[in-house]
C-alpha cells in the first residue's frame, strides 16, 4: 500500500490530545462511501483521536448534519474539535450535480468561518464513477485520508492560534 501523501495538506506538528472529530458520510453511492470512510478512519486511528460517525443520505444533508451534531455535543458538554465530510457526486443528465456540488462545499465553508471551526471536505465531485473510484481508493486518490488529515490540520492550527496545546 502507498503511503499517504503529505504535500499540501501536511499538517503541521501540534497536540491533538483529546480531540473529538465528526465524520459525517453520505451513503448515496454506498460502496464509494465505504472507501472514503476507510480512508479517514485510517488517518484518524493512526493520529489517536477519537471519533464518531453518522451518516446522512447524500451529500447536500451533510454540511446540516455537522451542525446539528455540533449543537447536540456541546449541549452535552463535549463539543467535536473537528468534522470530516463524506461523499461522492456524480454528474448526470441534469443541473443536479452543479447544485449538489456547488452548495455542499458552500454550506460547508460557511459553516467552517461561521463558526471558526475545522473542516475537512472529502466530497468528491466527479465526471464518472471510474473517477469516483480513483479519488476514493486508498493506493490512489485516498480522497477520504485527505479530508480527516486536513482536519487534523485544522484542529492544531486553531489551538497553535489560541495559545493552547
Amino acid at each position: 500500500m502507498a503511503e499517504p501523501r503529505r504535500s499540501a495538506e501536511r499538517a503541521e506538528e501540534g497536540d491533538l490530545t483529546g480531540a473529538r472529530i465528526l465524520v459525517v458520510e453520505a451513503r448515496f453511492y454506498h460502496d464509494i462511501a465505504d472507501m472514503l470512510l476507510a480512508g479517514a478512519t485510517r488517518v484518524l486511528e493512526a493520529a489517536g483521536v477519537a471519533f464518531a460517525r453518522v451518516s446522512v443520505p447524500g451529500s447536500l444533508e451533510i454540511p446540516a448534519a455537522i451542525a446539528m451534531a455540533l449543537d447536540a455535543a456541546e449541549g452535552a458538554g463535549k463539543p467535536y474539535d473537528g468534522a470530516v465530510a463524506l461523499g461522492c457526486v456524480i454528474r448526470g443528465d441534469t443541473i443536479h450535480f452543479e447544485i449538489v456540488s456547488i452548495e455542499s462545499a458552500r454550506a460547508l465553508i460557511d459553516l467552517a468561518v461561521a463558526r471558526a471551526f475545522a473542516i475537512g471536505n472529502g466530497i468528491i465531485t466527479v465526471d464518472t464513477e471510474a473517477q469516483a473510484w480513483a479519488r476514493a481508493k486508498l493506493d490512489e486518490g485516498d480522497k477520504g485520508g485527505a479530508a480527516a488529515r486536513a482536519a487534523l490540520a485544522m484542529v492544531q492550527l486553531k489551538r497553535r492560534l489560541a495559545g493552547g496545546r
